[in-house]
């Protein structure tokens, strides 16, 4: 809650309150870290076996923001914030940090982020490395998604397309009656009709698919039932899917392929046979010859060690998600940031 909204509450000034919060109310003024606040923050006491590694932004820079999943969002959690995202500004502030304890964590969950991997390989050189499957599957929805607007913009051009001949043809029509009223005047009396579809000024309307939607509007509508499992799609979703694998088979192949990644991982299985299907899901997209789904193929296989990690403790990124979604929704209550020293003291005391 912030001091404007205790102010409306209580019927007094709320930028005095948060002026008085800062200045007299909390300890900001003894901070030991005030001074490189806006720069780095470390959180020792807070270090644990178990971390995540994300970064958001904060005052149109990237900060970094180690955090403990035993904190589990709450006090605790937050490690470090350091500003930047490569790894030789983060790592030179995370060696502060006591060695026997960065030697003590075991293990650590990232995005595909080359140089969150640099920096919890330096940092924490006997931690265990896991590759969130989150964005594992959100790497194959890319691919989809891909896959998707290649075909939105090739139904575009092809709406273009008929748009032209057909302004060509009404064109055409306009001319031939011209020459025909021109030589064949009329005669007293006479009433010349025409069928409705032949109207010079005929407007264009786009063809309709078995849904009674547009190819473009069906390829707009199928974004969402593309990045969810089969099981939860609604019966509209399940007929515009229909009608998609109608239009392209490699849809079709390309979406079976990510439901069956996103199969094993669901699994509890372990990771050695984890890696046995997740190889022979490599030879099915390699045969599939979709562009799209082997570049998302051959990402995966660069980290495959890592990835398969996720099947030791079925460890995700999410609590180093949610401490991002809490620090953005934070700062939406605080209408953006406009004292960051003071924004990550605020962060310190709720997540520190």
């Amino acid at each position: 809650m912030t001091a404007r909204s205790v102010g409306r509450f209580y019927k007094v000034d709320g930028n005095r309150l948060e002026r008085a919060y800062k200045d007299h109310l909390s300890n900001f003024k003894d901070w030991a870290q005030k001074d490189h606040a806006d720069k780095w923050v470390l959180l020792s006491q807070n270090l644990g076996k178990h971390l995540s590694i994300d970064e958001t932004m904060l005052c149109k820079d990237l900060f970094t923001f180690l955090t403990n999943k035993d904190g589990h969002g709450r006090r605790g959690s937050l490690i470090a914030v350091v500003k930047g995202t490569t790894s030789e500004e983060v790592v030179k502030h995370l060696m502060k940090l006591s060695e026997d304890k960065r030697l003590a964590v075991e293990e650590v969950t990232m995005d595909f982020s080359y140089s969150m991997f640099s920096i919890v390989s330096q940092a924490f050189p006997n931690a265990t490395i896991v590759i969130d499957c989150f964005h594992v599957m959100m790497r194959l929805g890319e691919a989809l998604e891909e896959m998707r607007m290649k075909m939105k913009r090739q139904a575009q051009s092809e709406l273009k397309r008929e748009k032209r001949l057909h302004k060509k043809k009404c064109e055409k029509r306009r001319k031939a009656r011209l020459y025909y009223r021109k030589h064949h005047p009329k005669k007293r009396g006479e009433k010349r009709g025409r069928p409705r579809k032949k109207r010079a000024n005929e407007k264009f309307v786009p063809a309709k698919l078995a849904n009674n939607e547009t190819k473009i509007d069906l390829l707009t509508r199928v974004r969402y039932p593309l990045l969810k499992s089969m099981n939860d799609w609604t019966d509209k979703q399940k007929e515009r899917m229909t009608i998609l694998y109608e239009l392209n088979s490699k849809m079709r192949t390309a979406y079976l392929l990510a439901n069956k990644f996103r199969n094993i991982m669901k699994k509890k299985q372990t990771r050695e046979k984890a890696k046995v299907e997740l190889h022979e899901w490599y030879k099915e997209v390699g045969k599939s010859l979709i562009r799209e789904l082997i570049a998302a193929r051959d990402t995966i296989k660069s980290r495959e060690e890592y990835v398969l990690n996720y099947f030791i403790n079925r460890s995700t990124n999410a609590a180093a998600e949610s401490i991002n979604s809490k620090i953005k929704g934070f700062r939406s209550q605080m209408r953006g940031v406009a004292d960051l020293p003071f924004f990550v003291y605020r962060l310190r005391n709720i997540f520190g």
